[in-house]
């Protein structure tokens, strides 16, 4: 049990590591906690799972609401930071950027160092996302950084190169978001062209454009769970492997679209 406890302690911190910044031997103390918790509760290894949870949280919360103090400061960019993004890459940890400056810029947190630069954007860069589909599929580091040029370009960070673009837009595109089912293998986004697109990143093929804002679509977002109100088969977010799926748009428009 405790090996079993200790493992998954690890995938814990290392996701909390992300979020709240490590402390050293912290998973000795978690083991602690969590050893004392289920010896004296006589709870099965399932409770104790969610007790564990529960109380790296709490622990890790609170250790930082009393830090209290600023970790790090990156610099770089010659005009406002619109959006970042945070990830783990081959036990790296990295922000990027995207900037009113039109790059897209890639920290490592760990080096404290600006390690790429992309200015092929000939626009402001409003979102920038981490692909999660291209590291677990191909092992690739990849961003994904959505522009006022109404390019939407995934830029290889590990070997300084743009690796793919969609540009089914007609005018700049705000937010994008990738599907949190099918490995991210669909990517959402929204554009001051008052459409919301979806598309297919394996096949680089636009799937659908959603239409219904009477002003531009500044943010999206994608449901992972199906729903159970949507029956029609013929509906066409059926073609990304399940009918229901929904996507939410904020707009300028004042009205957010499910």
């Amino acid at each position: 049990h405790e090996e079993e406890i200790q493992l998954i302690i690890r995938h814990l911190i290392r996701i909390l590591h992300v979020k709240f910044g490590w402390i050293k031997d912290f998973d000795k103390i978690i083991v602690n906690y969590v050893t004392f918790f289920c010896f004296y509760s006589n709870v099965c290894f399932y409770h104790s799972q969610s007790l564990l949870t529960q109380i790296t949280t709490f622990i890790m919360f609170e250790k930082f609401v009393s830090s209290r103090k600023l970790f790090n400061t990156f610099t770089g960019h010659n005009g406002y930071v619109w959006s970042i993004d945070y990830s783990i890459f081959d036990d790296n940890q990295f922000i990027c950027s995207g900037s009113h400056d039109n790059t897209v810029c890639v920290w490592n947190t760990d080096t404290n160092e600006k390690i790429q630069s992309f200015n092929g954007h000939s626009g402001y860069v409003y979102c920038v996302k981490f692909s999660p589909y291209h590291y677990h599929n191909n092992h690739q580091n990849i961003i994904c950084s959505s522009s006022f040029d109404k390019i939407i370009r995934f830029w290889d960070f590990k070997h300084n190169r743009q690796l793919q673009i969609f540009n089914g837009h007609t005018n700049g595109v705000g937010g994008i978001e990738f599907s949190p089912f099918n490995g991210g293998q669909y990517l959402c986004s929204g554009s001051f062209d008052k459409t919301v697109d979806l598309c297919d990143i394996e096949l680089s093929k636009l799937l659908h454009i959603f239409s219904g804002h009477k002003r531009g679509v500044w943010c999206v977002c994608v449901s992972p769970l199906q729903s159970n109100t949507n029956s029609n088969k013929s509906n066409n977010i059926s073609v990304i492997g399940g009918n229901g799926y929904t996507i939410c748009s904020g707009s300028l428009d004042k009205r957010i679209c499910i």
